[in-house]
């Protein structure tokens, strides 16, 4: 045993006191205070200072003299001015040692708070792990979402400062309609800082991946093994929502989400958006009413009064509310099924619907269909199709690839960038396909010259990619110049073509749409709202993953004269019918003198109710979910 001596000893533990923080300099502090005061009673009773002898109230005026300087004034004697004034002076020392120590810790507890280290006590809330420009829209978009909810809340856990990241949240987004949002300071991917956010009382967990990482793939699938894996996680499967940047590693990414996470392939959402996007115009309005949680959503309902009959009687079962698919009991989706489909117990409808409640008390459909007005004949086959690509990015092959689906034989592509592309390279990423014909064209795609040289009049459809290779704001710019080339060219040779453009911020889909640009594609944003509707309702992945892909039923804007007589005054009933008599499913039209009007939505109309009527012009369109 080390031989230490009694003061060495005393010392070691005092400074092992000490290191237990503020809490042991308080403890000595209120000590010596109360040594003072009965040392200042004890003198004064023991030498007859004072002519009262009761020890309380000797205690109490030497209590007095140690936390008020200004009680000196009323003492008389001489001995007992005398000791007062030293305990006074103590009373200084200690008591001003005491603020500043108490003054101290209250302001490292403030240190502490802003770095949004305490633990949150909620339950049945939001869990957003990362951070990126898209948890503005995410917010927002969940705020309408849980307007009828009671005390909602959002937590975000993050590697950012808690101050920062309120800030950030405040500036962009005007008003969270009562939902609360909770900033946490940590890494997603550390099991203790997880336990912060506390995930096991949550009903969504949303994974983002990080803008600041090359390959944020790896983050987002340590983020989930922290979360699925973690010892003491909870009993209760999770419902984990996940973007994935590179579609090679949503293999990875499955083998550790399993049943308890969403995958989204970002790339080949977009891809997909923006290949269906560009083959008719107003498509992107349709996906973001469906998407997007102010307006018309997707929901599931099981309706007892349908059961035992046919998906062609519930397309007109209700007034408000457009059936669109099926939800079988095992937990498979069939958007658009056949109409002489029974609907068997258990089975649930999925339908478009101003909100859950309305749809629960949908009413019946109010109009008889008029189907002397409907035309019936075979669908014009489709004609090959030519596209321009202006920009490259990383997406660009899979948006070919996409294309190549849709197009029959003899449909041309064109890529135009100032990128050294290799043509094989290139076709051999999109993998092959027949039907498209693909070549590519070295240039600076915002030269007006070289637009003017392309003759862009003899292409189906425009495709202006974002460069990802740039800063944002840069990439967005040059899209908009591009924009204004292209509308300014086909106002100068009447030339008629879809244009879709990719915008990375969605602040500059506005200016963009000053261009009269048919469709805006801003890539995070639809990422966005895909994660915030699958947060609130699991069963919705099956329903986008259908309605995404080539081989299912997608969205249609199709001629309205193919379908009933033009010039007439029809009911969307009667549309329903005669889409359903293709072996289609209809959820709205669009008004062509509407199209260039973004206050009017574009002339998109999504679930109109089935009792209304207007005059159909031969350059209208009917929205439909079909097969192609």
């Amino acid at each position: 045993m080390t031989n230490a001596s009694r003061s060495q000893r005393l010392r070691y533990a005092f400074d092992t006191s000490m290191a237990r923080g503020p809490s042991a300099l308080l403890g000595y502090l209120g000590l010596a205070t109360a040594a003072m005061i009965i040392l200042f009673a004890g003198v004064t009773l023991i030498f007859g200072l004072t002519n009262d002898g009761n020890p309380a109230t000797a205690l109490y005026r030497a209590l007095l003299h140690s936390i008020d300087s200004g009680y000196i004034g009323n003492d008389t004697g001489n001995g007992y001015i005398v000791v007062s004034i030293f305990l006074t002076f103590g009373g200084i020392v200690v008591f001003s040692a005491f603020i500043g120590v108490l003054a101290n810790s209250l302001d490292e507890r403030l240190q502490e708070l802003r770095k949004g280290r305490s633990f949150v006590v909620e339950s049945g809330h939001t869990l957003i792990l990362g951070w990126s420009d898209t948890v503005f829209t995410i917010l927002s978009e969940l705020a309408i979402a849980n307007e009828s909810e009671k005390n909602p809340c959002v937590v975000i856990l993050a590697e950012r400062d808690k101050v920062e990241m309120e800030d950030a949240i405040r500036d962009k987004i005007e008003d969270m309609r009562g939902t609360r949002v909770v900033c946490r300071s940590g890494s997603p991917i550390d099991l203790r800082d997880l336990q912060i956010v506390n995930p096991h009382d949550a009903r969504a967990v949303i994974v983002l991946s990080s803008p600041l990482e090359a390959d944020p793939d790896p983050s987002v699938i340590k983020t989930m093994l922290a979360l699925i894996r973690s010892p003491d996680r909870r009993p209760t499967p999770y419902h984990i929502i996940a973007e994935i940047q590179d579609s090679e590693n949503l293999e990875a990414a499955r083998l550790v989400g399993g049943d308890e996470a969403v995958l989204i392939d970002k790339g080949e959402t977009v891809a997909r958006l923006i290949v269906q996007t560009s083959r008719q115009s107003g498509a992107a309005v349709v996906y973001t009413e469906l998407l997007d949680f102010d307006g018309d959503e997707v929901y599931f309902r099981t309706d007892p009064a349908l059961e035992n009959r046919t998906f062609g009687e519930a397309l007109l079962a209700y007034e408000d509310c457009a059936v669109i698919g099926l939800r079988f009991a095992d937990g498979t989706v069939k958007l658009n099924a056949a109409p002489d489909t029974v609907i068997t117990p258990g089975t649930q409808l999925v339908a478009v619907a101003e909100d859950d409640e309305r749809l629960i008390a949908a009413t019946p459909c109010q109009v008889t269909p008029d189907t002397t007005v409907i035309r019936r004949g075979e669908p014009t086959p489709p004609a090959p199709q030519h596209a321009l690509v202006l920009g490259y990015s990383e997406r660009t092959a899979a948006v070919l690839s996409e294309l190549s689906e849709y197009t029959v034989a003899g449909s041309t592509a064109l890529v135009v960038s100032e990128r050294a592309i290799d043509p094989a390279l290139l076709r051999s990423q999109v993998g092959g396909q027949q039907t498209l014909e693909i070549d590519v064209l070295r240039g600076t795609t915002t030269e007006r010259p070289l637009l003017e040289s392309l003759d862009v009049g003899r292409f189906d459809q425009v495709i202006v990619m974002a460069d990802a290779g740039l800063e944002m704001q840069h990439a967005d710019a040059r899209t908009l110049v591009s924009l204004l080339h292209l509308r300014d060219i086909a106002e100068r040779t009447g030339a008629e073509f879809s244009v879709v453009s990719e915008m990375l911020d969605d602040r500059n889909r506005e200016l963009a749409q000053v261009t009269q640009v048919d469709d805006v594609i801003v890539s995070d944003k639809v990422i966005s709202l895909l994660l915030a509707q699958i947060s609130e309702n699991a069963h919705l992945e099956a329903v986008f993953a259908e309605l995404f892909a080539a081989d299912g039923s997608e969205v249609y804007l199709r001629r309205i004269g193919d379908y009933v007589e033009p010039g007439t005054e029809v009911t969307f009933a009667t549309l329903v019918v005669a889409a359903r008599e293709r072996g289609e499913t209809a959820l709205g039209y669009r008004i062509a003198a509407q199209s260039k009007s973004a206050d009017h939505s574009f002339g998109v109309y999504v679930n109109p109710r089935k009792s209304t009527s207007y005059a159909v012009d031969p350059e209208d369109r009917l929205i439909v979910l079909a097969e192609d």
